[in-house]
């Protein structure tokens, strides 16, 4: 039902122009604080990490410090959006795709309408076929009339 709501395109739409292409500035308590193995840098110990394709990079406060390296998990807002299924190059599909449902909607809610309340137009009953009997005469449904009336 999520790729069904319209909701979700708007919701969508609105996050990747919002917060897109921008980068992260972690407070100081966003930082997750660490210190590397014997020898290396804090770039060095999280090279593989930051830069392997399929992780979420991320960037070192202190690149070249031995010990107590500040590393922020968040460089850039893609990477959120990315993990929301929300990217920037999408943002007018998901504007067109909105538009579409409310499009469909309103004319889905007339059509629906029309059906339920426009009158049809009555048929016209045919004339009895040449040779059969009338039950009723002309003057017999002048009497009933009458009769309705005097009452």
């Amino acid at each position: 039902m999520y790729r069904v709501s319209p909701f979700t395109y708007l919701i969508n739409g609105m996050l990747a122009v919002g917060i897109a292409n921008t980068n992260v500035e972690c407070s100081e308590i966003e930082y997750s604080t660490f210190n590397p193995r014997e020898g290396e840098t804090c770039a060095e110990y999280l090279r593989e990490y930051i830069y392997e394709p399929g992780l979420r990079g991320g960037y070192v406060r202190n690149p070249d410090a031995t010990s107590q390296c500040q590393f922020c998990s968040a460089e850039s807002t893609n990477v959120y959006l990315e993990q929301l299924s929300s990217q920037y190059s999408t943002r007018w599909r998901n504007f067109g795709i909105m538009w579409a449902f409310i499009i469909f909607n309103i004319g889905a809610a007339l059509l629906l309408y029309w059906l339920a309340r426009v009158p049809r137009k009555q048929k016209v009953q045919e004339s009895p076929p040449a040779g059969a009997t009338r039950t009723r005469t002309a003057t017999s449904t002048q009497q009933t009339k009458e009769a309705k009336v005097a009452a």
